[in-house]
């Protein structure tokens, strides 16, 4: 690579910038003459800086061995032990992550204890009125992780077959055998631990039975159907690997009570209201085989019950708009939490979010919400924050819920969200510098007469009184800049925070260019100096581009 770069100003000359070569800062420097041996650092040096600085107390000789076998193949590599360019090398890669890679929370509590990676309207390629229906997102959302896939079941326009699409609209079908072989093929690609599927039914009694059986013949001895129709507690994740879950309402079949297809997008969320509450009038007289299917049970308790009511003897999942849960926070907050120590809610986005737009999701979170459906065919800050938060725990779709949502007091009281909970630790972010984009990028794209003037915004993303976005000064003209700037961070709340990175090329006009992003979970970040891979708005992995930075915890006492 050329250590200079010219761009065209006019006709008559042009600008010469030279390619600043990433050299280690300071920090870097010290902390190596700190560890090396006449400049160089060994395999026991290397041991003892990973247990000593980096903070990983099991690191073994066999670890730091990997560590150089990595860096052979650069002509700075030296038998004897890693000179500076070859520790900074190691620092800046692949082998030094945020956070650790494997599935390593306990995996054999109920499902109610856990965070799962849900979509909303899983078959939709776009907005919510007028996209394709395909299995294209269906396939994209389980080889991310997404362990709730959601389809809206309706009968075809001869009424004979099955169709997946969002009801009073014009978003065009897909049948529902292909989005079922599609799951069937991917679902256990990126995890191994189950999918449920969840159904918007909207179908007569004859076509439920067509589901059932294409249901059982896809899916075979893979799909999970409990023994009684009732269970008092949710099995393992660890249970259920590689298992099918369905999740609906049981059917009644009142035709007069039969949902209507017209009227406008909002009518999704009346319907999910609707069926909830006529759940349990006929159920002796639904198909046996469907019945049979569903593993979950959806719906509001009968007789008029509170929709929080805790029933001793059976667990069911709920469904809720963001709005709904919004409006309920407000005065059943520790209800909420104890329904979803044994319950599931699912929360779903509102209606009026024709777009395909996202809400944020910490709302739920704090509230214990198990599935927060999300549309993952889009790309935004809130889907950055659910990609950050289903990254823990391997990226297995499932995280499990911290413990103050599942205890209970001494007078038998849940955690109240709408408490203040003092601060437990500072969080300390050190931005040192980033790499890549002059790999990664044309040379042009961020600026035609100039390199680019990248600035760093990193904050949480949290309960409220954690939730805050700092920002570096802009380095300008740097392919390869250098900040140096350290952010602190109190949390109250650091189970569920999630730390938001976000790199942008300055513009004087206020518009400034997107220069990639990520978003780590604060509860499985490594201390030390780490390298940090930044991704693109659709959540994919620049080959090149990253920052070096240092976490650090400091707890109160």
């Amino acid at each position: 690579m050329s250590n200079k770069q010219s761009f065209k100003v006019c006709f008559c000359f042009k600008r010469i910038f030279r390619l600043k070569v990433a050299e280690p800062p300071e920090d870097i420097k010290n902390l190596f003459n700190q560890y090396a041996e006449n400049g160089t650092i060994t395999i026991d040096n290397l041991q003892n800086f990973l247990i000593e600085f980096q903070g990983e107390p099991n690191a073994t000789k066999e670890d730091a061995q990997a560590i150089f076998n990595s860096l052979r193949h650069l002509n700075i590599f030296q038998r004897k032990g890693l000179h500076l360019d070859a520790f900074f090398r190691y620092l800046l890669g692949d082998l030094n992550p945020p956070f650790y890679s494997k599935v390593h929370h306990d995996m054999n509590a109920p499902l109610a204890h856990y965070f799962l990676f849900t979509g909303h309207n899983s078959y939709l390629t776009g907005n919510q009125l007028s996209s394709d229906s395909s299995v294209h997102p269906i396939i994209n959302a389980l080889l991310q992780g997404v362990r709730v896939i959601e389809l809206d079941l309706w009968p075809n326009s001869k009424k004979n077959g099955v169709e997946v699409r969002h009801g009073g609209t014009l978003t065009s079908p897909v049948e529902l055998i292909k989005c079922l072989r599609a799951i069937k093929d991917n679902a256990f690609i990126a995890s191994e631990y189950p999918v449920v599927i969840t159904f918007e039914d909207h179908l007569p009694s004859n076509l439920q039975a067509k589901v059932a059986k294409m249901v059982t013949e896809t899916f075979g001895e893979t799909l999970y159907s409990p023994r009684s129709e009732f269970i008092m507690e949710f099995p393992s994740p660890d249970s259920l690997k590689r298992r099918i879950l369905i999740s609906t309402k049981p059917p009644e079949y009142h035709e007069s009570q039969r949902p209507r297809e017209s009227g406008t997008t909002d009518n999704k969320q009346d319907n999910e209201q609707d069926d909830q509450d006529d759940q349990d009038e006929d159920e002796e007289n639904a198909t046996p085989e469907y019945k049979q299917l569903i593993a979950i049970h959806a719906g509001k308790p009968k007789g008029g019950l509170d929709i929080w009511h805790i029933d001793p003897i059976k667990v069911r999942r709920l469904s809720l708009s963001e709005q709904e849960l919004e409006n309920a926070t407000r005065t059943r907050g520790s209800d909420i939490v104890r329904f979803t120590q044994r319950n599931l809610l699912r929360v779903y986005p509102k209606g009026t979010r024709l777009d395909s737009s996202n809400y944020d999701p910490m709302l739920g979170w704090t509230h214990g919400a198990q599935m927060v459906a999300f549309n993952m065919q889009g790309y935004g800050k809130y889907l950055w924050i659910m990609n950050g938060m289903f990254r823990a725990n391997g990226g297995c779709g499932y995280v499990k819920k911290p413990e103050f949502l599942l205890a209970l007091g001494p007078n038998n009281e849940a955690f109240d969200p709408n408490e203040p909970v003092p601060v437990k630790t500072n969080l300390k972010v050190k931005v040192y510098m980033g790499e890549g984009w002059h790999s990664d990028f044309h040379h042009t794209h961020f600026d035609l007469y100039s390199p680019p003037d990248f600035f760093v915004r990193v904050g949480i993303a949290g309960v409220p009184n954690d939730t805050k976005m700092m920002e570096t000064q802009p380095i300008e003209d740097q392919w390869v800049p250098v900040w140096n700037k350290e952010f602190i961070f109190p949390l109250s709340v650091p189970e569920l925070a999630v730390l938001r990175v976000e790199v942008k090329e300055y513009d004087t006009s206020g518009k400034h260019d997107f220069g990639g992003q990520t978003c780590l979970p604060i509860p499985e970040l490594r201390t030390g100096i780490r390298a940090v891979p930044l991704h693109n708005r659709r959540g994919q992995r620049y080959k090149s581009v990253r920052l070096l930075m240092r976490f650090d915890f400091d707890y109160a006492e």
